[in-house]
């Protein structure tokens, strides 16, 4: 269960990493990067289909992994994403309690989450 957990994580973060940087793949890199996370083929579906090697493709996809796990590291964008997109829940959160806070106190904790956002772009 936890190596599922897990194994879901990555591929998340893989499916993110894409989202932000995939732009940045040649041509080549994309369509057999997208084959394998997006579309969930195996490297032996991708190799027979394009006529490469299963290796051609497994080099391929690390490559791509590790060119755009350096472009976070670099830019760290899916990072700055998660954080502001923490920060929008925290103000729905307040949000949803305002009958029960003061009006002050609420605007306050909502300036104060907005102004870490600012910070954060």
């Amino acid at each position: 269960m936890i190596s599922q957990v897990r194994n879901m994580n990555e591929i998340v973060m893989q499916s993110l990493l894409y989202d932000f940087y995939g732009e940045l793949l040649t041509d080549n890199q994309k369509e057999i990067y997208e084959q394998f996370i997006l579309e969930d083929l195996s490297l032996g579906e991708i190799a027979k289909e394009r006529g490469i090697s299963r290796q051609g493709v497994h080099d391929t996809i690390r490559r791509c992994e590790k060119t755009l796990e350096g472009y976070e590291e670099k830019l760290s964008l899916i990072q700055k994403f998660l954080a502001i997109k923490e920060k929008v829940h925290q103000i729905d959160r307040l949000l949803d309690t305002w009958q029960e806070k003061e009006k002050e106190t609420l605007i306050h904790e909502i300036r104060q989450i907005s102004d870490e956002i600012i910070e954060e772009l």
